[in-house]
């Protein structure tokens, strides 16, 4: 990886309001592609994407907290669906907005052309908790997906994230790219990970690679599969099966320190 420069760029971006990004780029449908990348290699591929992209402000801020609660079966369906890699499957969390307080419930699932498409709304209990609403929204999204057996399954909280993160707009292609840093993984039972330097870069498009990804493959990074939820649950319990993400765990996780 080509590292050129290393300085703040957050304000060589001009801006973008939330309400304009979700008009143009809404992207409830499409196709994601995560990178993983050393923080110190961020600052000269934010310089360069700088002119062809805007970052998300709002009330003057450019970087905002974020958590969020995943849901699963006791059996883990939903990650034991994404470690053996199958095709259909689905997730399911509370996703707080720190800096304004707010909290949504969200349902993702992945399509037969492998996109993904997520549906959500307002969560008005504790984020680690599913009401009736909420198991009537979550059965709804599932089952109109059509993933069979999904029907009134008993969920529970099984993880909690928290990152930091940044969202770009990139017009000419109507996609974004958000950036996490500050990542930190805790399980149920209060066990911790952070990995401190490791920023996930994601680009979400409505298919074809954008120029961000372009820029990403020319200084030397390429997608990862790592998922925020698998990748974060397998590093706090290695029992569970997790070739899908053995080599960024052995990479970044569980390295000596």
């Amino acid at each position: 990886m080509t590292i050129t420069q290393t300085r703040p760029v957050n304000n060589d971006f001009d801006g973008v309001e939330l309400p304009d990004l979700l008009a143009a780029a809404a992207l409830q449908d499409r196709v994601d592609r995560k990178y993983l990348l050393p923080e110190a290699a961020l600052d000269p591929i934010l310089a360069d994407m700088a002119p062809q992209a805007r970052m998300l402000q709002i009330d003057g801020r450019r970087s905002f907290d974020y958590e969020s609660v995943y849901f699963d079966t006791q059996d883990l369906t939903c990650y034991t669906l994404a470690a053996r890699r199958r095709r259909r499957r689905f997730k399911i969390r509370t996703r707080t907005y720190v800096d304004s307080a707010e909290c949504w419930l969200e349902v993702k699932t992945r399509d037969r052309r492998g996109h993904t498409v997520k549906q959500r709304q307002p969560h008005g209990v504790s984020p680690d908790m599913l009401d009736r609403v909420g198991r009537e929204f979550t059965d709804h999204v599932v089952v109109g997906a059509q993933l069979p057996g999904t029907w009134n399954l008993s969920l529970e909280p099984t993880l909690h994230t928290a990152y930091r993160r940044r969202t770009l707009f990139l017009p000419a292609t109507a996609s974004r790219v958000t950036v996490d840093t500050d990542l930190r993984w805790t399980g149920p039972d209060g066990r911790e990970i952070t990995v401190p330097g490791l920023a996930i870069v994601e680009t979400k498009t409505a298919g074809r690679p954008c120029a961000a990804d372009k820029l990403l493959w020319r200084n030397g990074c390429r997608p990862s599969p790592i998922s925020k939820y698998g990748t974060g649950l397998a590093a706090l319990r290695p029992e569970l099966p997790s070739h899908k993400w053995n080599r960024v765990l052995h990479r970044y996780f569980w390295s000596p320190s």
